[in-house]
């Protein structure tokens, strides 16, 4: 297996170092050694240790640990979230703790414990690995999320009271919860208010809870280390941890089981997780935007959502209207739907004919923009060149539907019927629509995608 981890030892004392060195240069990838503390910087330029070992008492002051407390800081400085482990042979419990928190991760006192010794390095070791994936992760969803930002199409009078309540609130960091039905757009409204918020520059998140299996929601909001489960190969950072100082999106909140409600309040609440499999509390600093198509207060009624988790997800709320109250935007919309896709089919159409326009004015779209920009493409496609024509834009009938579900033995359109029935009912809430149906809610998910 190959060696990992490189690790930086100072010390005073040439045989300390000289004895560590040979103990963990056959474990670990590469071990630097100083007696000099005032290298310390040079070494972080060059050499970019995972791990300092770093005596507390130098020969200057060789009891009161100021000079190890001195450098400690710098190092810190430097790196904030560098690994140290500090040693002493002069066992001080107040200097210990003192240390901890100044940042030391670790104490180790000399003479050490071989498996002592090598079992506090290992999980230093770990713990500065950890901190350095969460750091890539962070860069990379940083630079996922903020390379543009979302274009909202709408001049609606619901859409404009929309922009004007995330312009009210672009100097707060407080919770928003997003209402609206499905197809509505709300992932983009979540991202617009990201971009416009104080956290632009920090993590942006996101978990879509109608995607993810409950069994799996606890690992992928919280993480797990290594052993946890017995697919759990390595430790791996939760979305919360990732989203730390920035913003997670928790889409259709709504599904979330009253077991796993209870645990995202404690989360909330504390401002603190525990990684599956681990007791080790850690800090998090996370701004939730929050989104669901159900009725939540009806919800909060019968007894299947927290009254007081629904407290701490909208301090703010915002509903989004269905594009069927929102007027020209469908007009707005189709237009840049099909300019969109004209361009990606490579296709000569220069707009909709005034048939075609009110043919989609007087369609309600229970799909909401997701159905229209589906709508749009296929028209699209279809066509040829000049005005988009009216015949080329396929609408569903819901009386041509009814009908076709009563005559037809196809088990494809019964099946659309009875999910399209079960999830009518149940107000768009996947579990309870799974549970009616008697399939699993993941199951349910792969038919309706």
């Amino acid at each position: 297996m190959e060696k990992q981890g490189k690790i930086l030892i100072i010390d005073d004392n040439e045989d300390v170092l000289f004895a560590l060195n040979a103990l963990l240069t056959p474990l670990y990838e590469k071990i630097r050694i100083t007696v000099n503390p005032e290298k310390i910087p040079d070494f972080q330029r060059n050499f970019k240790p995972d791990l300092y070992l770093l005596d507390m008492n130098f020969k200057q002051d060789a009891v009161s640990g100021r000079e190890g407390f001195q450098w400690l800081a710098k190092i810190l400085d430097n790196e904030p979230d560098a690994v140290v482990v500090m040693m002493t042979a002069y066992t001080d419990t107040n200097k210990v703790v003192q240390a901890i928190k100044a940042g030391a991760t670790d104490f180790i006192t000399k003479p050490w414990e071989k498996e002592k010794l090598l079992a506090t390095v290992s999980s230093a070791l770990k713990l500065s690995r950890s901190q350095q994936q969460i750091e890539t992760l962070k860069s990379h969803v940083q630079s996922l999320t903020q390379t543009d930002e979302p274009e909202i199409i709408g001049k609606s009078e619901g859409m404009l009271a929309v922009f004007e309540m995330i312009n009210q609130l672009s100097d707060t960091e407080a919770n928003i919860l997003l209402l609206g039905e499905n197809g509505t757009g709300k992932d983009l409204i979540a991202k617009y208010i990201f971009h416009h918020s104080p956290r632009y520059a920090k993590p942006f998140a996101t978990i879509d809870l109608g995607a993810v299996p409950e069994t799996l929601f606890e690992s992928e909001l919280f993480g797990y280390v290594k052993g946890a489960f017995t697919d759990a190969r390595t430790d791996k950072a939760g979305r919360m941890e990732i989203a730390s100082g920035g913003t997670l999106f928790l889409n259709e909140i709504g599904n979330l089981s009253l077991q796993m409600q209870a645990k995202l309040l404690t989360a909330i609440e504390k401002k603190e997780i525990t990684r599956l499999g681990s007791t080790r509390m850690q800090p998090v600093d996370v701004r939730f935007i929050c989104a669901t198509n159900l009725d939540i207060y009806e919800a909060v009624a019968r007894g299947d959502f927290r009254q007081d988790l629904l407290y701490r997800i909208n301090t703010l709320e915002i509903r989004i209207p269905p594009l069927r109250e929102r007027g020209d935007d469908i007009i707005l919309l189709a237009n840049w739907f099909l300019n969109r896709y004209a361009n990606y089919y490579k296709k000569n159409i220069s707009g909709l004919t005034p048939e075609a326009k009110h043919k989609l004015l007087t369609y309600p779209f229970p799909g909401n923009v997701r159905e229209l920009q589906n709508i749009i493409e296929r028209a699209v496609i279809l066509s040829g060149t000049g005005m988009l024509q009216a015949s080329a834009i396929t609408i569903p009938s819901h009386h041509n539907k009814k009908r076709i579900s009563e005559e037809t033995l196809n088990l494809d359109m019964l099946e659309r019927e009875a999910i399209d029935k079960a999830l009518r009912r149940t107000g768009g809430n996947l579990a309870k629509a799974a549970e009616l149906l008697g399939i699993t809610r993941f199951s349910l998910y792969r038919k309706i995608k």
